[in-house]
């Protein structure tokens, strides 16, 4: 098991979740052991409002409820930033800093306010509206997603090319060699995994999702956000933020500007991502958030590296 300790003269890296990863009773366990969690919790049901506070779907749920886009993406924030709270109350009397950070598609935003580009208030207000454009469009041009398993990249794109005659359809999330998401309108989609399949494709299994994330689809998305984000003062990052659509970390304002103009429609890179921390010497991801989905794709990107939890974290402290 990996303590602190065992961090000390290692490059580290701090890694989130995005979308997908929720489950009813996230932070639970927080909320349980931790004021400042639970004051953080506190303030997100007044950041975001309605008729239904935050914390109570995060910890009651219904499932289709949390998992709306509307409420998933404010309530992983909300968790994952807990998260790092909690982390960070080990690491700085170690004198232990991270030397990057990355989030898998809505994760970046928490990897940002990490890095202390955003505040904790104005990112969650940034990604509730974020959830709430990407709802609308879904409904107004309704898509979907697919993970294909077992079929190299090259062939998936030539795939995407001869399906996009049904419509709009491209690779989307980049996840780790031989799994990569494809997203697009859902007579491409269907199309899409019927050619995945006939060109040797070990799995074509369509997400759980009516939104064609990482897509074209998304455009008019990125038009209301860049909006938004006209009037947001961003911070410089205190750490590296290694940037989902090019794999290169942010390390300016600018840089995370052009970073958040195209993000919700631009494909995610996160093989590319993982193996820029590791080139720049970063030998321990520490995965905050709910489960454990980016360190079983770290582990399929470089299984000599190391992935660790919070809770792998707090039980070696507590030994």
């Amino acid at each position: 098991m990996t303590t602190i300790t065992d961090l000390l003269g290692t490059s580290f890296a701090i890694v989130y979740p995005g979308q997908g990863s929720q489950v009813v009773g996230m932070g639970d366990d927080l909320l349980a052991t931790s004021e400042a969690a639970r004051d953080l919790y506190a303030a997100a049901d007044r950041i975001v409002g309605g008729s239904q506070p935050l914390s109570q779907i995060m910890h009651e749920g219904p499932d289709d409820v949390l998992a709306d886009t509307w409420n998933a993406q404010p309530a992983l924030l909300t968790h994952s930033i807990a998260a790092w709270q909690a982390t960070e109350t080990l690491l700085v009397p170690a004198g232990l800093r991270p030397s990057m950070t990355a989030g898998h598609s809505l994760g970046e935003f928490t990897a940002l306010v990490t890095a202390d580009v955003l505040d904790f208030a104005t990112a969650l207000t940034l990604v509730r509206e974020r959830g709430r454009l990407m709802k609308e469009a879904g409904e107004k041009r309704p898509g979907g997603m697919a993970a294909i398993l077992g079929l190299d990249d090259d062939v998936l794109e030539e795939v995407c090319v001869e399906a996009s005659a049904e419509g709009i359809i491209n690779l989307a999330n980049a996840n780790c060699p031989g799994q990569t998401v494809i997203s697009g309108e859902v007579v491409a989609l269907e199309k899409a995994m019927e050619l995945a399949k006939a060109a040797g494709a070990k799995r074509a299994a369509r997400l759980n999702v009516s939104i064609a994330s990482h897509s074209p689809l998304m455009a008019e998305v990125s038009a209301e956000l860049n909006r938004l984000l006209d009037d947001i003062d961003l911070r410089t990052p205190q750490i590296p933020v290694v940037a989902n659509t090019t794999g290169r970390p942010l390390t300016t304002v600018d840089e995370v500007r052009d970073e958040l103009r195209h993000h919700v429609e631009l494909p995610v890179q996160w093989t590319t991502s993982v193996r820029t921390m590791i080139d720049a010497g970063v030998q321990v991801f520490v995965e905050l958030g709910a489960g454990a989905v980016l360190a079983g794709l770290i582990k399929r990107i470089d299984r000599g590296v190391k992935t660790v939890s919070l809770a792998d974290l707090r039980a070696a402290a507590s030994e």
